[in-house]
């Protein structure tokens, strides 16, 4: 009866009932966290990348993103007009 739990109490979560299931959650987290997590306080890298040494593109493509993001925003909000400033460009 150890392990067996009524289904709408523990839907979506493993039972945690022998050390192989432990190790072994403990393993994926492990693995998401450092190979496929990434964190903004390493510029964008996983903690793999950064150690390893593979993903120093990354900072670069964000930056370059951050940028045409700016810029594209900054363009949109130049273009956009409201009535008030239609009739003040008329007259300038």
């Amino acid at each position: 009866m150890a392990g067996i739990v009524p289904k709408r109490r523990h839907r979506g979560r493993d039972i945690l009932d022998n050390v192989a299931v432990v190790e072994r959650l403990v393993a994926f987290y492990v693995t998401e966290h450092n190979s496929h997590l990434p964190y903004s306080a390493l510029f964008g890298e996983t903690p793999d990348a950064l150690y390893i040494g593979t993903g120093k593109h990354v900072a670069r493509e964000l930056e370059a993103a951050r940028t045409a993001a700016r810029n594209a925003r900054l363009e949109a909000n130049r273009a956009a007009a409201c009535r008030v400033c239609e009739r003040q460009r008329a007259f300038a």
